[in-house]
C-alpha cells in the first residue's frame, strides 16, 4: 500500500479513539518510528504529512537525521540509551528523549548538557508490564527516580513513557496503560513542580487502546511503513 494511504488510514483510526476518549485529533501527537526504513521512505512520508519522526538506535539516527535536516518538525530519541551514546545522540539535537530509566543515565545526561549549557526535555521509561526482558524502571521506583531528576538543572521532565506487552490480551494491554496514566497523576500530585504533558504509549499493534487509555504520544512504525528492513546495530 501507497505510504500516503497508510498514513491516511492510520489518522482515521486516531481520530476515532481521540473521539471515544472526548478528546481531538490535535491533542494526540503521531510520531512515525523510522528505523531500519531508509530515506527514500522516510522522505516519502515526510512529504505525506509526518512531522515528526523517531529512532531507537544512535548509530542509525547518525547516518539519517543529518540528511533530513530541515525536512521534520522533530526527532525524538526513543530507545534504550547507553551512557557512552549520550555525546552523539546531543549531536543530532533531539526534541524529547524518551526512554531515560535510570540514575546513572539521568547523570550522565545531566552533567553533558551542563557542559553545553543546553536543557533537554525528557520521559521516564516505565516498565509497567513487568516484563523483564524490557526496560524502564519499576511503577514502585518512579516517583524516588522522578524526584531525583528533578534535582538537575539541566533535565526537564515532561512526560512518562511504556511500552505494553505484545499480546493479543486487551484487558492486559488496558491494565498496562491504565498503570501508567495513574503514575503520571500520582507524580503530578507529589511533586507540584512538574508539568508532565505527555503520556507516550502506544505503537501498530495497540494504539488505539492507548489512546483510549490516555495516550497523548504514540509511536508507530509497523502500521506506517509496513514490515521492517534489516536492523543497524546499535
Amino acid at each position: 500500500m501507497d505510504i500516503r494511504l497508510r498514513i491516511e488510514e492510520v489518522e482515521q483510526r486516531i481520530v476515532k479513539a481521540a473521539e471515544r476518549s472526548g478528546r481531538k485529533r490535535s491533542d494526540i501527537k503521531l510520531l512515525a518510528v523510522t528505523k531500519t526504513h531508509g530515506l527514500d521512505v522516510i522522505k516519502a512520508a515526510l512529504s505525506a504529512g509526518i512531522e515528526y519522526i523517531g529512532e531507537n538506535k544512535v548509530q542509525e539516527a547518525e547516518t539519517k537525521i543529518p540528511l533530513l535536516k530541515g525536512l521534520y518538525e522533530e526527532f525524538h530519541y526513543i530507545g534504550h540509551l547507553q551512557s557512552n551514546k549520550i555525546n552523539k545522540l546531543l549531536s543530532l539535537n533531539p526534541a524529547l528523549i524518551h526512554s531515560v530509566d535510570n540514575l546513572h543515565l539521568a547523570e550522565k545526561l545531566n552533567t553533558r548538557l551542563a557542559a553545553i549549557n543546553r536543557i533537554q526535555d525528557i520521559l521516564l521509561q516505565v516498565n509497567t508490564s513487568g516484563e523483564e526482558s524490557k526496560f524502564g524502571v519499576t511503577p514502585e521506583a518512579a516517583a524516588e527516580l522522578a524526584g531525583k531528576i528533578l534535582e538537575y538543572d539541566n533535565l526537564n521532565l515532561i512526560g512518562l513513557m511504556t511500552i505494553g506487552r505484545f499480546t493479543e490480551d486487551e484487558m492486559e494491554l488496558r491494565a498496562s496503560f491504565s498503570l501508567l496514566r495513574s503514575l503520571k497523576e500520582q507524580l503530578s500530585k507529589e511533586y507540584s513542580e512538574l508539568e508532565l504533558k505527555w503520556l507516550s504509549m502506544g505503537m501498530s499493534n495497540d494504539f488505539e487502546i492507548a489512546v483510549d487509555e490516555g495516550a497523548n504520544l504514540l509511536r508507530l512504525g509497523t502500521v506506517l511503513f509496513g514490515a521492517r528492513a534489516c536492523s543497524i546495530r546499535n
